[in-house]
């Protein structure tokens, strides 16, 4: 339930927005979209109606605000000012997003909706980031080397297939034309940057060009280096120093008027030293100091085939191998296994993917686009320990085979009775796949996958949308066959009892069928000429059935009298951690994003709730947070060449627990911000930026996370670019 404090809040964001705009008429061009910061200083006089443009939602550029579903766009300008050293910074802000598992980079592990892990599809540039690890992070990239990043939330299954059932968050890398403007061929840029509060320090370097419009090449370098992490209640989180090395090499051909073939290298490569659950607080509550060694590549390459002239043709391939590797050495005896040991997981992903766009005028007002293809992706993933094989981390590979079909289609005037415009989104996808293990049966299936969403525009400012899906999400091979020991406890007197990993091939596939309701309004012209502001929001409900649920296991092993007995037999008292199928669940919640945009502001509010259940036991289910309010106020002073602002999350207090030490208290962190980018010639090309995260010093703590967050954090950076 969304308690009535945090109602009020959101509700009364909205109704500012709603009364403000609740007079004015929208223009054609449509929502008006949030300028980017590298922009600001050029944009003095007026305000810029370029609406934020989806394409992971559909595959196809389309304004997010028209979307029958929620969507949102974080752009490079935005990046940059809020200063990210990892994508929690980028993506906090965003509603029903959350990333939890600790404030060390390498732990973070993001959730839409209540859903993580295999539910959410992680994309660098359209390749897929398919790590998994119980404490080590789902992926890693470096802020620096992005344009944008897009997060998809509701069923797309139907569209990208398994796992897609929380959402999809893409990452896209920067291009050389992003940076060049017209009649500039080459350039170069340098920027260093400090925070305080893990003494991170970062350069980045960046060289980029074309060749008139047929050729063009980027290539960029990020290092960071940080230490211990000091948290809101004053502590310190120890056993924690990265060194990080970011890089990006891009090139881009333009064969003809139609063709184009692009190549990429991504990579990330962390040495950390801290304990081997990151997630954990470390020290005596989580023992086992080792140097972690983190790489990350993506080799990419891509073909394009565009021509305005030809309806039916519009072609992208993308073929992709990642190659995930985390090597941990112990640098102790306090975990499991002896000093010197070395830990190894590697994950490598190969995949191929091809679709086309035919459009079609069907009749007078109403066009037609089909999006269909295919896709292929294969997992591979190897763990050994010292010689040995590795506990938890299973030599298992899977390959997914799918294809798709999805139809947008636009209803200018969609009939006499009914006015406005009807955009219909179709979507059907078919998958088979197959997972097999070493010494172990293989699990096979075949799912469809299908979606319905239709939003009507009976006004050039209002809209409204509904969104059904049935998606499905394919067991991991994690999941499926993990075996070996999970945790030791120490009993005392010698004695020590076992978690263990216990395989389940039987896993049956997830199904949602997602159900979702909303709308919003969008004016132009508000208070005064080129202002514009919208709102938009959406009710969700999540019906899963075969959930998979990791279920841990423990016999009682401690009576009135302490030790219990039959516990002092080796192995009598051991437990077990299996993943099963829960017959029933459900996820429902809400979301709520509004602008509002001035030649002198810009406001954004964000609204999330989130509620789930076994609905069998009763029991909370999924990655559940508190109700959550973001707001971020931005002021443009165009006479200094500057934008400050100021962005507030708050969260409730949390009580949708199992387990009351899971609970948390309510919290408001409140960061300020100021970017200066002078238009005089002789500084032109500079950029200083300055801020303080937690300006307050809160002492909070995220849910499913055991350490406090960072405390106050103050941070700066100075670039300059040199373009000609």
């Amino acid at each position: 339930m969304i308690s009535g404090r945090m109602w009020r809040l959101a509700a009364a964001g909205a109704m500012v927005i709603a009364a403000a705009t609740s007079t004015a008429a929208q223009t054609p061009e449509g929502a008006s979209a949030i300028p980017n910061a590298d922009e600001v200083t050029a944009e003095k006089t007026r305000v810029r109606h370029l609406d934020a443009i989806s394409v992971t939602a559909t595959r196809n550029p389309m304004q997010a605000f028209d979307y029958p579903g929620m969507v949102s766009v974080v752009r490079r300008g935005d990046i940059r000012m809020g200063q990210g050293s990892s994508p929690d910074d980028i993506l906090s802000f965003v509603p029903n997003v959350e990333f939890t598992s600790g404030p060390r980079r390498t732990g973070e592990t993001p959730s839409i909706r209540g859903l993580d892990g295999a539910d959410v599809i992680v994309l660098f540039d359209g390749a897929r980031q398919n790590f998994g690890s119980t404490h080590d992070g789902r992926f890693f990239i470096d802020p620096s080397l992005l344009e944008s990043v897009e997060v998809l939330r509701g069923p797309a299954s139907s569209l990208y297939g398994s796992g897609a059932t929380g959402g999809v968050i893409e990452f896209r890398t920067v291009n050389a034309t992003d940076l060049l403007e017209q009649g500039q061929n080459a350039g170069v840029a340098a920027s260093v940057g400090y925070q305080d509060v893990n003494s991170e320090s970062r350069g980045t370097f960046t060289v980029y060009g074309r060749a008139g419009h047929r050729l063009d090449v980027i290539g960029s370098v990020t290092k960071r280096d940080s230490g211990a992490i000091r948290l809101g209640d004053g502590s310190e989180l120890g056993d924690t120093d990265d060194d990080i090395v970011a890089a990006l090499a891009k090139a881009g051909m333009a064969i003809g008027d139609s063709h184009r073939l692009e190549a990429s290298f991504l990579r990330f490569a962390n040495t950390a030293t801290e304990p081997n659950n990151g997630q954990g607080e470390g020290g005596r509550l989580a023992p086992g100091l080792v140097e972690k060694a983190i790489r990350s590549d993506t080799f990419r390459v891509a073909y394009k085939y565009s021509d305005s002239r030809e309806a039916l043709l519009d072609l992208d391939i993308v073929a992709y191998f990642t190659d995930m590797q985390a090597d941990e050495l112990r640098l102790d005896d306090e975990g499991l296994g002896p000093r010197g040991e070395l830990l190894k997981r590697d994950v490598g992903t190969v995949g191929f993917r091809l679709d086309n766009r035919s459009r079609l005028e069907v009749s007078k007002g109403i066009s037609t686009t089909l999006t269909y293809g295919a896709e292929y992706y294969r997992d591979d993933q190897v763990g050994a320990a010292g010689s040995g094989t590795r506990d938890g981390v299973p030599d298992a590979e899977t390959a997914f085979l799918g294809s798709f079909l999805q139809a947008e289609a636009l209803l200018g005037e969609a009939s006499d009775w009914l006015p406005g415009h009807v955009l219909v989104v179709s979507g059907l996808r078919y998958d088979e796949y197959k997972s097999s293990g070493q010494g172990a049966r293989s699990n096979e299936d075949g799912e469809v996958s299908s979606r319905l969403g239709v939003s009507w525009a009976p006004t050039r400012w209002l809209m409204a949308f509904a969104n059904y899906g049935d998606d499905f999400r394919a067991p991991t091979i994690n999941e499926i066959y993990l075996s070996g020991i999970h945790f030791r406890l120490p009993l005392g007197d010698g004695l020590s009892l076992a978690n263990r990993f216990v395989e389940n091939p039987d896993l049956r596939p997830q199904k949602t069928r997602t159900m979702e309701l909303g709308g919003g309004l969008s004016f132009d012209n508000i208070f005064e000429p080129g202002d514009s502001g919208w709102i938009k929001a959406s009710h969700f409900r999540i019906a899963g059935e075969n959930f998979i649920d990791i279920s841990l296991e423990q016999p009682p092993v401690f009576g009135l009298d302490g030790l219990l007995p039959e516990c002092r037999r080796p192995g009598a008292c051991d437990g077990r951690t299996v993943s099963r199928n829960v017959s029933e669940a459900m996820l429902d919640g809400w979301e709520i994003e509004a602008v509002y945009e001035s030649g002198r502001l810009r406001v954004t509010l964000g609204f999330s709730s989130i509620d789930g259940r076994d609905e069998t036991t009763g029991e909370y289910l999924g990655v559940l947070t508190p109700d959550q309010l973001s707001s971020n106020l931005l002021v443009k002073l165009p006479e200094i060449d500057s934008v400050a602002g100021w962005r507030l999350l708050a969260a409730d207090s949390f009580d949708k627990v199992n387990d009351e030490d899971e609970e948390r208290s309510g919290y408001a962190v409140h960061n300020v911000y100021f970017s200066w980018l002078p238009s005089v010639a002789s500084l032109k090309g500079m950029r200083i930026d300055l801020g303080v995260d937690n300006l307050f010093d809160k002492a909070y703590s995220r849910v499913f996370t055991g350490a406090f967050e960072p405390g106050r954090n103050f941070k700066a950076s100075a670039s300059y670019s040199l373009r000609w």
